[in-house]
C-alpha cells in the first residue's frame, strides 16, 4: 500500500505546483511583458487618474446627455461581468418582442422628434451582457438627442462620434464600432 500512496501523492504535489503555480505565474508574466495594458483589465482613466471603467466592459447609462450603449441581459444589475449571458430568447419567443418594443418606445420618448429607424443594437442585448460597443450608425442615430441635452451644435458631436469610430481589426475582423464609455468621456471633456 504505502508503494502505491508515496508516488501518487508525490506526483499529485507535483502536477499541482506546476499546474497551479507555474503555469499561471508563466502567462500571467508573458501576458504582462507583451501585453501589458490588456493583461491589466484594459482600464480607461479620467483626467484625475482614477479608474473609470474598463474599455471592455460595457456601463449603464441613461441620462440624454450621454450615448447608451447596448441593453445588457445581466441580472440584477447590468453590465454585472459575474452574471455575464445573453437572455436566451429566440426570435419567436413573445418575450424577446416585447423586451425589444419596449426599448424602441424609450428611445422614441427619449428624442420624440428622431424618426430615423432605431439601429437593431440600441434595443438587443449581447450575447454576453457586457458589450462596451455600439456601430457608428447607433451613436450617430444618437446624436441629436445628446447635442441639445448639451447645448452643443449637432456637427460638433457627430465630429466627436466619428473620431471615436474604430475599425475591423486588422482590416478584416469583426465591424466598425465606438467605445460607449470613451465616447462619453471626449464628451465630459468638452464640459456642459
Amino acid at each position: 500500500m504505502k508503494t502505491l500512496v508515496r508516488p501518487a501523492v508525490s506526483l499529485f504535489l507535483l502536477l499541482s505546483a506546476l499546474t497551479g503555480l507555474a503555469y499561471p505565474l508563466a502567462v500571467t508574466g508573458i501576458a504582462r511583458a507583451v501585453f501589458p495594458e490588456q493583461a491589466a483589465g484594459s482600464l480607461i482613466r479620467d483626467d484625475r487618474n482614477r479608474v473609470v471603467g474598463s474599455a471592455l466592459i460595457g456601463q449603464q447609462f441613461g441620462a440624454p446627455q450621454y450615448f447608451w450603449g447596448r441593453p445588457s441581459a445581466t441580472a440584477p444589475r447590468p453590465y454585472n461581468a459575474a452574471a455575464s449571458s445573453g437572455s436566451n430568447q429566440g426570435p419567436l419567443n413573445p418575450a424577446l418582442v416585447e423586451a425589444a418594443s419596449a426599448r424602441i418606445e424609450a428611445l422614441r420618448a427619449a428624442d420624440p422628434g428622431n424618426r430615423q429607424p432605431v439601429p437593431v443594437e440600441l434595443v438587443s442585448a449581447s450575447a454576453s451582457g457586457l458589450d462596451p460597443h455600439i456601430s457608428p450608425a447607433a451613436a450617430l442615430w444618437q446624436v441629436p438627442r445628446v447635442a441639445r441635452a448639451r447645448g452643443l451644435p449637432e456637427a460638433r458631436v457627430r465630429s466627436l462620434v466619428e473620431s471615436h469610430a474604430e475599425g475591423r481589426q486588422w482590416w478584416l475582423l469583426g465591424e466598425p464600432r465606438v467605445n460607449v464609455l470613451q465616447l462619453n468621456l471626449a464628451l465630459d471633456a468638452l464640459g456642459p
